[in-house]
Parts: C-alpha cells; sequence; structure tokens
C-alpha cells in the first residue's frame, strides 16, 4: 500500500501539530518532487497491485481535480490497482463544494474521510476550523449525492466549548447522515500548537479527562446500538466498511510513505522516514536524492510496538506470533505482567489473542505500557 502526503493546509487548527504549510507558494514544485520519489522508490514495494492508496495531510482536497489525476497517472505507471482497492482522500468540507465533488467522481477515488470535526460552530471556532457547522452536514450530503457511500468522518469529543449534551447531538447527526465509518478522538493538547498556548496561559480551560472518558463511552454504546463495530479505539464501522489501509498498519504490512514527513516501513525491522521539511524535501528530489532516514527496529521495540498497536483493536495481540517471533526470555518476562493484568480484568486472553476488554479501552495505551519490554 502507499500513503502520500500532502502537506499543505489553508489554515492551522489550533490542536494540530502535523507537518504541512500554510504557503501555497511552492505547490507546483512539491508536486513534481512527489512524483520523482514515487519514481525513485518504484521498486521497494515487492507487491505492484495496490490493494489500498491514502491521500493524507495537511489537507489533500487543497489540490485540483486535474492535480489529484496526474498523481493518479504516475503511480499507475509503475503499479497497478487491485479490483478492489481503497483509495482515501483526506478532505475538509469547505472544499466538498460541487465543482470539486464532482471533478473528484471522475478519479478513481472511493472513499473519503471528511474532517468534521463537530456540528457546532463554537467547537469549530475553538479548533480554528475553516469550514462552519452548516457546511459540516452540507459537505457530506453532496458527496453522497454524486455517488460516494464509502465515507468516513472524524469527530473530536471532550473539547473545554462542548458538553455531554452536544456530544450526543454529534452522533445522532453523524448517524443520521448514514456515513458507514466514523473515527473520534478525544481533543489533545499537544506541544507547540495554539491550544497548547492558550491551555498554558489559562485563556482557556484545560479538556478534563474525566467528561472525555464519559464522552467516549456513550460514543462507545450509542455506535454499537445503532449497527457500528467497534474495532479499534478510535474506529467505528458498519460491516464491509473497516479502512483497510489502518487495519494494513495495525496488521504490520509493508507500507511506502511519499512526501515530506512520511513514513515507510517493510515489513520487517526497517522503518524510514522523509525529512519534514518542505523545502528541503523539494531541493533533495531535485537533485535526484531521497530526503529519507531509516532505523532498523531492535527486538524490544518491534515488540513493544506490537503491543502498543495490537491492544488498541478489538483483534487485540496473537499470542502465537509473540511465541514464536520474539526471544523466550521477552516472552517470559511479558507472561508474568501479563498474568497480573488478568487477575486484575483489565486484560483478557480469547481464542490465544490477548485483548483489553472495551470498558478499559479508554486507558490502553496506559495498559500497553505497562508491557513493554524496557
Amino acid at each position: 500500500m502507499i500513503y502520500l502526503h500532502i502537506p499543505f493546509c489553508k489554515q492551522k487548527c489550533s490542536y494540530c501539530n502535523f507537518h504541512f504549510s500554510t504557503s501555497f507558494r511552492g505547490k507546483d514544485d512539491m508536486l513534481q518532487a512527489l512524483k520523482k520519489e514515487l519514481r525513485l522508490r518504484k521498486d521497494e514495494l515487492e507487491n505492484k497491485t495496490l490493494k489500498s492508496l491514502y491521500f493524507g495531510g495537511g489537507t489533500p482536497s487543497v489540490l485540483t481535480g486535474d492535480e489529484i489525476k496526474g498523481l493518479f497517472d504516475e503511480i499507475l505507471k509503475y503499479y497497478s490497482f487491485a479490483d478492489d482497492i481503497e483509495i482515501t482522500l483526506e478532505t475538509n468540507p469547505d472544499d466538498l463544494d460541487a465543482a470539486f465533488v464532482k471533478e473528484l467522481a471522475s478519479t478513481p477515488v472511493n472513499r473519503l474521510s471528511v474532517g468534521t470535526q463537530s456540528f457546532f460552530d463554537e467547537d469549530l471556532k475553538l479548533m480554528n476550523r475553516a469550514h462552519n457547522a452548516s457546511e459540516a452536514d452540507a459537505s457530506i450530503k453532496r458527496a453522497q449525492d454524486f455517488g460516494f457511500e464509502n465515507i468516513s468522518i472524524d469527530l473530536i469529543y471532550g473539547s473545554p466549548t462542548s458538553s455531554l449534551v452536544m456530544w450526543k447531538e454529534n452522533l445522532n447527526r453523524a448517524v443520521a447522515l448514514e456515513v458507514p465509518h466514523i473515527s473520534s478522538y478525544a481533543l489533545t493538547v499537544e506541544p507547540k500548537t495554539a491550544l497548547e498556548n492558550w491551555v498554558r496561559t489559562q485563556k482557556i480551560t484545560a479538556p478534563a479527562e474525566e467528561e472525555q472518558n464519559e464522552e467516549f463511552y456513550y460514543m462507545c454504546d450509542f455506535l454499537k446500538n445503532n449497527g457500528f463495530e467497534h474495532y479499534e479505539i478510535s474506529n467505528f464501522a458498519k460491516p464491509g466498511f473497516h479502512s483497510r489501509h489502518n487495519a494494513a498498519y495495525w496488521q504490520y504490512e509493508p507500507y511506502l510513505g511519499i512526501g515530506p514527513s512520511a513514513h515507510s516501513y517493510d515489513g520487517g525491522s526497517r522503518r524510514s522516514w522523509n525529512i519534514a521539511n518542505n523545502a528541503l524535501y523539494v531541493k533533495n528530489l531535485e537533485a535526484a536524492r531521497l530526503p529519507a532516514e531509516s532505523e532498523i527496529l531492535k527486538e524490544k521495540d518491534r515488540f513493544n510496538e506490537l503491543l502498543m498497536i495490537g491492544l488498541r483493536t478489538v483483534w487485540g495481540v496473537d499470542m502465537k506470533k509473540l511465541n514464536d517471533s520474539f526471544n523466550p526470555e521477552i516472552v517470559h518476562r511479558f507472561s508474568l505482567d501479563v498474568e497480573s493484568k488478568i487477575n486484575e480484568g483489565i486484560l483478557r486472553v480469547k481464542d490465544n489473542r490477548l485483548v483489553i476488554p472495551e470498558e478499559h479501552w479508554f486507558m490502553a495505551d496506559g495498559i500497553a505500557s505497562d508491557l513493554f519490554i524496557i
């Protein structure tokens, strides 16, 4: 599978610490650099038939239809698409006007991930989103009218501007729109963001963990009661609409990351990542140099990653894979720690898979880190 990072946004969301630029002056050069990186790295993926292609960012929907088609033309020089390929484009509601959605419908894109975040203007204002509440609703309906059925929306809970009543209404409106996938995240105060500065200077109160916990578990019950499967801590899907791209990450399949700050993985122990600087990324590729660094993961790092990712999913961690793939000493130490957590009820073994019961998923990252090999 391939991930393309499109590092441009109209404006900076208050909570975001991803890599992007709000200046579009170098967009043409960036698109040429992306195509050149695809060409230079065309032999890294052994399987030339793609099952997943993901345009992320940044905001890929700031590209024109012709620019998106140009990237497809380049990709198809080196790869073919599986008959059932999932091709996702991350979008913002304010970009999904009728003209752009019509253009998208003429491309191979068959899945949209819409950064809705909230259906309330007070939330969107705090987050410094470029769209308003009415656009959040209208953009999804418009995409559906043009034939896009596989739509995921992002929602953020636990905002200081929100409440449990508002959160319930957000979920009601999401279900009413009949989208088959919802990704939902607690508002998090990340370093070097506007939100972090506002909290530090007491312009706003920090998100309350107790309220986020309540809203998370309400969401779990509500969405399951409305036909969604809770298959990963932050992801809910109607049957048949799981994100194949994300599932491939969680199952440690190889992937190629194209664009500044994009990460790649060879399916074994090697990871690489591109420089998180647009100008240097372009400059390197103009000189036919790959702007990447790489590392060979140590056994303990691979073990810890497997735990962190697996315990966030409904499928958990395959105990046989752990026993077969890692040093017996590591597995033995791990087994001792697991036993105590099973006795506490915060871990469970089901079909030889180690899982966190859903009632403890809000604490999953902490549970996993307690089991890490240091």
